[in-house]
């Protein structure tokens, strides 16, 4: 669907109390790791995801009751990362226009290509391959990146090819390259950059290039997601929302895509 298409399909939604989104029309399809005492964070996070039982079970009034308090840094699990992650004139959380994240998508699979490299970096060979039997990729499009990395989680050494805490410079996980991302984002005017992995950078690297060429673009970023086995190259529609830290650089998010029923 294009952005076009999906704009209309929601007018007709809002403007037509009668009719609405027949979601029975579509596979609804979890993109997002649950977060836990598992979640996996950046070797260099000082901490990870902490939930709190402030209160659980009867009260004195008689109702059953429960309560939490969670703290968790920003970049972490299912996130989203904010172009002001990395560029100082970037958008911050709470700017982040929800066109960008909900919006039209497709899936590049390069899994066969990672499960023989650890350390592959989408190509433009790869994106040029996937638009000659899929059409050109429009701009505002979510493009998600399928590597097959969301199968080893949660273990963080397979997952992240290190486990050493405090230490960033023994990654090893698939991710874009930066030609490939300069050809998405200046040339399609892509919207957001989504992968299955820890980082839209491959793990090797020290330089953070796609990042900063995203950022720049004011283009986000979704990593850690999962499911993404589960979606067809195209036609589909993914819906990407992260908490809405007013000033912050990413956030915890749920993502989901809404797929037709006669998509594969």
């Amino acid at each position: 669907m294009s952005r076009i298409a999906l704009a209309a399909a929601l007018v007709l939604t809002v403007s037509t109390p009668v009719s609405g989104l027949d979601v029975s029309e579509y596979r609804i399809v979890d993109l997002t790791h649950a977060y836990n005492a598992q979640t996996i964070y950046w070797p260099t996070s000082p901490s990870r995801f902490e939930l709190t039982e402030l209160a659980y079970g009867e009260t004195p009034g008689g109702w059953f009751y429960s309560a939490y308090s969670l703290c968790t840094p920003e970049h972490g699990g299912t996130h989203f990362d904010a172009p002001v992650h990395f560029s100082a004139s970037g958008a911050p959380v709470h700017e982040v226009a929800l066109e960008d994240v909900i919006a039209p998508a497709v899936t590049i699979d390069v899994s066969a290509q990672a499960a023989a490299d650890p350390d592959y970096r989408l190509t433009v060979e790869d994106v040029l391959a996937f638009e000659t039997r899929h059409g050109e990729i429009e701009g505002g499009t979510i493009v998600l990146l399928r590597t097959g990395w969301s199968e080893r989680w949660p273990d963080t050494s397979a997952y992240m090819g290190d486990d050493t805490p405090g230490d960033a410079t023994r990654l090893s996980f698939p991710g874009y390259g930066a030609d490939a991302a300069r050809l998405l984002v200046e040339q399609r005017g892509v919207s957001v950059l989504g992968i299955d992995s820890a980082s839209i950078d491959y793990g090797r690297s020290q330089d953070f290039a796609v990042h900063v060429l995203a950022a720049a673009s004011n283009v986000g970023a979704l990593e850690n997601l999962t499911g993404l086995d589960r979606l067809p190259p195209a036609g589909f529609t993914v819906f990407a929302l992260p908490m809405k830290i007013e000033g912050g650089s990413g956030a915890p998010m749920r993502a989901v895509a809404l797929v037709p029923r006669e998509s594969r």
